[in-house]
This record gives structure tokens, C-alpha cells and sequence, in this order.
């Protein structure tokens, strides 16, 4: 047994090493720089024992999608539940997504960007399943007589737009929190307007 569990955890480590090597490459130098041979070449390893891991690089892409997912959600969970009300909540929650998003520019990519593996919707992964949960969680209070999920995917578009437009340079410099402000305006003005 005390082989078998060294080399599982060998394995673990070094599958640990390709996806923080290829993150940190991806973060620095950009997706297109983020090959087999490079990655082989970083960590001292030979492309066959990569390949004993991974696919190619869309299952290396799809880990540190996995890896941000995971990061992402608990972002939104810190953010949600450090907030009194559900108003301030929104708030937070929009401001920490549209923050990461912009912190972490390739781990983005690779979550909601670049091609990989993982579902969305049914069938999803549990760290998927999680992250949406923290949205549906937020967004909830605000969904009135609207389908709460189809409400948290149009929010999430534009929180997505949002982070991508102004990351790409499409936006103007230096409005976001008055753009996170109109959307929780407008959230807000929705649910009074359903309820009266």
C-alpha cells in the first residue's frame, strides 16, 4: 500500500504542477504561449508523461477553467455573505465577479472564453453547479414572477459583457461601478415594479 499511495500522490503533484504551470504561463504570456512542449519544458518532465495526464491542451485548459471556477465561487460566496441586506449583496457580488474577471484575465478565458470539456446547464460539474448557486443565491431576491435561473443567466450575460467588453478595451476606462450601479438599479426598479 505504501508504494501505491506514493505514486498516487506523485501523481497528484505533478498533476498539480502542469495546471499551476500552465495558469502562471497562461497569466504571463497568454494562452497561444501555453503548449505541451513548454509546459514539458518548465516542469522537467517529458511530453509523454503530460500526455499520461492530459488529452492535449483543451484538458489542460478545461483544469484551470475547473481551478478558477472553484476560486470564483467562493469569491462570490465571501462576497454574498459578507453583505447585510440582499440590495448590498448584488452589489458585492457584481463588484467581486467583475473583479476576478479582471485579476485573473486567462483563468477567465479558460472558465468562459476558450474551448473545454466541461458542460454548462444540465449535467454540469459540481464545481459549475456550485458557482451558479452562489448567483442564483444572490439574484434570487430580485427575480419576482421571472423563471429565477433564466434571470441569473441574463444577469450573468451582462456581468460576462461586462467583464469582457471592458477587459478587451470596448468600454470606457473607469466606469464600472457606475455601470455595477446601474444594473442594481435597474434589478431593483424591476423587483419594486413586479411587486406593487
Amino acid at each position: 500500500m505504501g508504494i501505491q499511495n506514493r505514486r498516487e500522490r506523485e501523481r497528484a503533484d505533478r498533476y498539480r504542477l502542469i495546471v499551476d504551470t500552465a495558469r502562471e504561463l497562461a497569466e504571463t504570456e497568454g494562452w497561444d504561449a501555453v503548449t505541451i512542449r513548454k509546459l514539458a519544458d518548465r516542469i522537467e518532465y517529458s511530453q509523454p508523461v503530460l500526455y499520461s495526464h492530459f488529452a492535449g491542451k483543451r484538458a489542460i485548459v478545461t483544469a484551470v477553467a475547473l481551478d478558477g471556477i472553484n476560486e470564483a465561487a467562493a469569491v462570490l460566496h465571501r462576497a454574498r455573505t459578507a453583505a447585510p441586506d440582499e440590495s448590498t449583496a448584488l452589489a458585492a457580488v457584481a463588484r467581486a465577479y467583475t473583479d476576478f474577471a479582471a485579476e485573473n484575465p486567462a483563468v477567465y478565458d479558460a472558465m468562459f472564453v476558450l474551448p473545454t470539456d466541461l458542460t454548462f446547464g444540465d449535467g454540469a460539474p459540481e464545481p459549475l453547479r456550485n458557482a451558479f448557486t452562489e448567483l442564483v443565491t444572490t439574484f434570487a431576491p430580485f427575480a419576482a414572477e421571472t423563471d429565477v435561473e433564466t434571470l441569473t443567466e441574463t444577469i450573468w450575460s451582462t456581468l460576462h459583457g461586462l467583464a469582457t467588453l471592458e477587459r478587451n478595451n470596448r468600454l470606457r476606462p473607469g466606469h464600472r461601478q457606475e455601470r455595477l450601479t446601474i444594473l442594481q438599479k435597474w434589478l431593483e426598479t424591476s423587483r419594486n415594479t413586479a411587486t406593487d
